[in-house]
């Protein structure tokens, strides 16, 4: 029998209360921690649990369509299968995951470009397509080796089309993927919302959108062509595969937007420039719908959509014709004489000129040390408003712009909508120049620079000097004078269309305000722009119209050659004189009004009045020019 000192006694006790002691703390680790999970943060491990078990897959959402005033479907969507790679399960070097799968199927150096860029732009979070449109042999090839690429899956998806390529590239924009700035847009959105809206905002910006309007029309009209998308509930394998579906919640197409633009019309103005540059608008001066919106040259839009290739890219930034630049939103441009009616106006309406009043023209104006030369030779004699108009006579709006002063003509041209943000529904439009004393003294930091000076209103009567302003404008103004002075807003969208019932919701504005004019000087301005087409610089041009046109020719100078003779033929392209034009039609009751600007090309009369006669021609009368090759429909 083994005997026990009481000292080995009391020290082995002592070790079993510390043995229990600990496993009593423990114990009570445990259960605390135990109590926390299971109670106190339960809701918290239960969804990350349930996000191990079930996937959110995005369902995106069928884009609206884009439809001309006519029917005519200008942006639509087909649908084609993608090659789709889940950027969190790659698991290795990207560039061999590529070069494994481009054995199966063919991936262009444009596809691992764009991939990689969505990539990085997305911080490797997401689903990105690797090659987009595959055929039956590819799939097949794909689906037959799907075991070895975990992560990859071929999907249907829907796929932006322009069906007519360049035409109205600049009006309709085009779509891209969705980049960190859109991401930042949108939630600032959000942010910015009503209270009410704020949920659909939030639902709308799940990761099923992938594409978003970049530039024009596509743009402005974002949230109502992306729809809302949906998301399938998806319960998956530790491996990360589909087993079932266990809820959907389906997509909700975007709304269609119906344009104002006469597609036919704008096909037929941009035939008629053919390789020159400019800008054309033309305006239903009653309701402010856009007809056409042209410039000139352009570029396909579905060359972006899935991500444009360097070298096309350079192409199109390097080019001196600048076929992404839209001239009849950003585009300044002198009015030239196309400014001259509405000089004559201002005229009537400040009581600086009558109808009847004369002036005798010898072919120039002295002001100070300088001569303001006309540009015919010798003058041209007697000259009244109506002569002034027609024969376009500069000595004649020297006199008026001196008599006017700046700040007068500024006050009067303002509203019409000179200088002026019109409001059109495209991003990016440029305000342009309308001069006064402190549109000088707030441009210009020296004082020198900020003083006006008498002889700088001079070539302001003509069009010239500080004046600078978008063709839209121009047209806008011409609209206004055309509607007697009822303003309608130019806007290129005229209702928004429910897809499933066809109901429209017209985006047509209530007048935005009205310019008291007196209806007698209006009447003598029109009659003056309809003889300018009957008689004046623009007769040859409108030679056996069956309907009454008022219009106005302008040339503007670009470059100051320092000389008396202008040569169009001998001045190198890009410093000759824009050709310009204005006008409204039928004279009686005008339901179209037109600007435009011919670059570099010369004088107005020869180069921008031929234009605007076949369009109009082809909007009252349905004439289509024998030259032009006929309007067809796309596949």
């Amino acid at each position: 029998m083994v005997s026990f000192k009481k000292s080995d006694l009391d020290s082995f006790q002592e070790r079993i209360h510390i043995a229990t002691l600990f496993v009593t703390f423990c114990f009570l680790l445990l259960i605390t921690r135990l109590v926390w999970l299971q109670l106190v943060s339960h809701s918290k491990y239960a969804l990350l649990a349930e996000s191990n078990r079930i996937a959110l897959v995005p369902a995106p959402a069928n884009r609206g369509l884009l439809i001309d005033r006519n029917g005519i479907v200008i942006g639509r969507n087909y649908s084609a299968l993608t090659l789709d790679v889940n950027a969190e399960e790659i698991k290795g070097n990207v560039d061999q995951l590529i070069n494994e799968l481009s054995e199966i199927i063919d991936i262009s150096p444009k596809d691992r470009r764009n991939f990689k860029r969505s990539l990085e732009d997305s911080r490797n979070m997401g689903t990105f397509p690797l090659r987009s449109m595959l055929n039956e042999t590819e799939t097949a090839r794909f689906m037959a080796n799907r075991y070895r690429f975990p992560g990859v899956e071929i999907h249907a998806r829907s796929f932006r089309e322009y069906p007519y390529n360049e035409l109205a590239s600049h009006l309709i924009g085009y779509i891209g993927r969705v980049s960190q700035k859109d991401k930042e847009r949108m939630h600032a959105e959000i942010e910015g919302a009503k209270p009410d809206d704020q949920d659909a905002l939030q639902a709308s910006f799940l990761p099923g959108i992938q594409y978003v309007g970049k530039i024009g029309l596509e743009q402005s009209y974002e949230t109502v062509l992306r729809g809302v998308p949906g998301y399938d509930q998806v319960e998956i394998t530790a491996g990360g595969k589909p087993v079932r579906t266990l809820s959907s919640s389906p997509s909700v197409p975007g709304r269609n937007i119906v344009l104002s633009v006469d597609i036919k019309l704008q096909y037929l103005v941009e035939q008629l420039y053919g390789n020159f540059r400019g800008a054309f608008v033309a305006i239903e001066p009653e309701t402010g719908d856009v007809l056409a919106f042209v410039s000139k040259p352009n570029f396909n839009p579905n060359d972006f959509v899935e991500g444009i290739d360097s070298v096309t890219w350079k192409e199109l930034n390097d080019s001196p014709q600048k076929p992404l630049y839209n001239r009849p939103l950003k585009g300044i441009y002198p009015p030239g004489s196309t400014y001259k009616p509405f000089m004559a106006l201002a005229a009537l309406e400040n009581k600086k000129r009558t109808p009847s009043q004369t002036i005798s023209d010898p072919g120039y104006f002295d002001f100070g040390n300088h001569t303001f030369r006309d540009d015919k030779k010798g003058g041209h004699g007697i000259v009244d408003m109506q002569k002034s108009i027609v024969e376009s006579c500069d000595t004649y709006y020297y006199m008026l712009a001196r008599d006017m002063g700046v700040n007068m003509i500024h006050d009067f041209m303002k509203p019409l909508g000179f200088g002026q943000i019109t409001g059109i529904d495209l991003q990016g439009e440029a305000r342009g120049v309308l001069p006064s004393t402190e549109w000088k003294k707030n441009t210009f930091k020296k004082s020198e620079q900020q003083k006006w000076y008498e002889g700088e209103t001079i070539s302001l009567g003509i069009g010239q000097g500080y004046n600078a302003f978008t063709i839209l404008q121009l047209a806008h103004a011409m609209a206004n004078v055309a509607n007697n002075g009822i303003v309608m807003k130019p806007h290129l969208v005229k209702a928004i269309e429910d897809p499933f019932t066809r109901n429209k919701v017209l985006t047509t504005p209530k007048e935005s305000y009205r310019i008291d004019l007196n209806q007698e000087n209006i009447e003598v301005i029109k009659k003056a722009m309809v003889e300018v087409n009957n008689t004046g610089t623009s007769a040859a041009a409108f030679k056996g119209t069956s309907y009454q046109v008022g219009g106005k020719t302008g040339t503007a100078q670009v470059f100051s050659l320092n000389s008396k003779d202008y040569k169009n033929g001998a001045t190198a392209e890009f410093l000759r004189d824009h050709a310009l034009y204005i006008a409204f039609a039928p004279a009686e009751k005008p339901t179209i009004v037109i600007a435009m600007v011919v670059e570099n090309a010369g004088f107005g009369a020869q180069y921008a009045a031929p234009i605007a006669r076949k369009a109009l021609d082809y909007y009252i009368e349905g004439k289509w020019p024998k030259e032009i090759p006929e309007w067809k429909r796309a596949p």
